[in-house]
């Protein structure tokens, strides 16, 4: 993409900092949030990225207000999680959050809206969801998330027919990579380091479709391509199944640093997506998921890297 002007929120998060960062290169980004890391503000503004201040949970008035409105591309990722556990304030501050940003920015080209495949009702551990899956939002581990997912999703659905905004909703799977604090695999190796204990099904595996930040980063403009109203659906994973326990195992072999796998009813779940209509509109992924987790080791841990797996 080159001389569009882009909108990005969550630009400090895992999915949405590296792209903002690519696309500045040769588009207008803006990225708005609280920016409460410190120095990320700055580091964004060096790599030529415009910052502008929001509070999604200011939910009077309009906080967007001085904003310009003549985006051409709007990618939401920012999120309130629910970590308080209260999912009336997950599921208003996310829903109206995203339907202010769509009102604003009605004039835009294309809207993606940055899901979570934990949004699923949970089947057999090894299934292949689909986006005509049925959900339900329950997450043990982090149960107000998927909820205010889910009103979220609804809200994006209504204002991109309601105000005519061609719209993409791409529910996320694991996305890792060197940038960031490293995705999902980079926690698991945090315990391993602390020699806690990792909780794993007490039969078979949790599988996932773990997203390399650089395939992550090119498959935005395609997925933008494909915003529609109504609202385009797909599952945004990478192309290979893997299970998590096996993800472990191989950072235990890169690593020489042992794991604590401890067999529990409660673990952190993950969904192995089917590929087939992602594939369809962005093409395949590039980067196999042992090679990069493999480059996210040495990114984040490189002393931890064995020299003969460097």
């Amino acid at each position: 993409m080159k001389g569009r002007k882009i909108l990005i929120t969550g630009g400090t998060g895992q999915v949405a900092r590296p792209v903002a960062e690519a696309l500045a290169a040769e588009n207008e980004v803006w990225c708005i949030g609280r920016f409460g890391t410190p120095g990320v503000e700055r580091e964004l503004r060096e790599r030529s990225v415009t910052t502008w201040r929001w509070d999604m949970d200011e939910v009077s008035g309009d906080p967007l207000r001085g904003l310009p409105d003549d985006f051409t591309h709007v990618l939401h990722s920012a999120v309130r999680r629910g970590d308080d556990g209260d999912f009336n304030a997950a599921a208003e501050v996310n829903a109206v959050a995203a339907g202010r940003l769509m009102r604003h920015c009605r004039r835009a080209e294309a809207f993606l809206y940055v899901s979570t495949g934990a949004v699923y009702k949970k089947q057999t551990l090894d299934h292949k969801y689909t986006e005509s899956d049925p959900v339900d939002g329950v997450a043990d581990w982090l149960p107000a998330y998927p909820v205010g997912k889910i009103a979220t999703e609804g809200a994006v659905r209504a204002f991109a027919q309601v105000l005519g905004v061609p719209t993409t909703i791409a529910r996320l799977n694991i996305a890792y990579g060197p940038g960031g604090y490293g995705g999902v695999p980079m926690l698991y190796f945090a315990r391993m380091l602390a020699g806690e204990p990792i909780p794993v099904p007490r039969t078979g595996q949790n599988w996932c479709s773990l997203l390399y930040t650089s395939d992550l980063v090119a498959q935005v403009p395609r997925l933008w391509e494909a915003a529609a109203t109504p609202a385009t659906l797909v599952n945004w994973g990478g192309d290979e199944p893997v299970g998590m326990t096996d993800c472990v195992r191989y950072l235990e072999e890169l690593s020489g640093v042992p794991a604590k796998l401890v067999p529990s009813d409660v673990t952190r779940e993950t969904y192995q997506f089917d590929p087939t209509l992602r594939r369809r509109l962005t093409g395949p992924c590039t980067v196999g998921w042992r090679d990069g987790i493999r480059r996210t080791l040495a990114a984040h841990h490189p002393g931890h890297v064995k020299p003969e797996e460097r």
